[in-house]
């Protein structure tokens, strides 16, 4: 048990108030962590830090609202968290955006700039923001969500692909700058989740028995099959593991 146990650590999450990030933030606070939950809506948030502290018995999520695709409320939230639960252990980012389907050749150039923004440059600032905590104590995790739309083109999903993409570079390089001060970084990389994120893609039965198909566990992702890994890139139980993409789509990607 204590190479999963997190207690006394504190972690920093994006994209937290349901979903994934849900399901992460609260497996970690049932590991024994201080989780401070982020996203932009600060109603969801109340109610999602009210749910986790209910399911744990004990007083270990904390709501901070906060647009990653804003530096200054980046800042506020790192802030806020070493205020409110102390230095930074464990950093998940969950936060992304999708505000185009089509064609990369004709993305509006807001739509391409909101896109890398959100999902590449927002996880920089994150991660710089919160290293310094972790330099102090020569150890610490970070994760971010990146996709298994990373390793392969789509007409319509293109643009979305590429930042995933560049959401690992972003990782493997942020690895071997910070590997020397015992800080890790990884990526996760999901297939088709049942999320609202991800609900244009499932929510036609037609298109999701299509996509199961292609799945050797013959089903979708549920936000729950995130909860163990999430604890496991936390915890010492990973700590020879850092500059990673790990593929967790029920197979779809076995090869990726």
């Amino acid at each position: 048990m204590n190479l999963f146990d997190l207690s006394g650590k504190v972690a920093v999450l994006t994209g937290a108030s349901k979903g994934m990030g849900l399901e992460m933030a609260t497996a970690l606070a049932e590991h024994g962590a201080t989780v401070v939950i982020s996203a932009r809506k600060q109603d969801q948030l109340d109610a999602a830090a009210a749910g986790i502290n209910e399911a744990v018995g004990a007083d270990r999520a904390i709501p901070v609202a906060c647009n990653v695709g804003q530096k200054e409320q980046l800042e506020h939230l790192v802030a806020a968290t070493r205020d409110k639960a102390g230095p930074i252990d464990i950093v998940v980012g969950n936060a992304g955006v999708n505000p185009y389907y089509g064609p990369t050749s004709d993305i509006p150039d807001d739509a391409y700039e909101k896109t890398m923004q959100a999902n590449v440059q927002a996880n920089l600032w994150l991660a710089k923001l919160a290293v310094p905590d972790m330099i102090a104590k020569g150890a610490g995790s970070m994760m971010f969500t990146s996709s298994i739309g990373a390793f392969k083109p789509s007409v319509m999903l293109g643009t979305y692909g590429m930042s995933k993409l560049a959401l690992i570079g972003l990782v493997r390089n942020l690895a071997a700058e910070f590997g020397p001060n015992g800080v890790r970084f990884n990526a996760i990389c999901p297939g088709l989740v049942k999320t609202d994120f991800a609900r244009e893609l499932w929510d036609n039965p037609e298109v999701a028995d299509r996509i199961m198909k292609d799945i050797p566990l013959r089903r979708l992702g549920e936000p729950e099959d995130f909860r163990g890994l999430a604890v496991y890139l936390a915890s010492d139980a990973s700590r020879y593991m850092t500059g990673q993409a790990l593929t967790v789509c029920g197979g779809s990607n076995m090869w990726a």
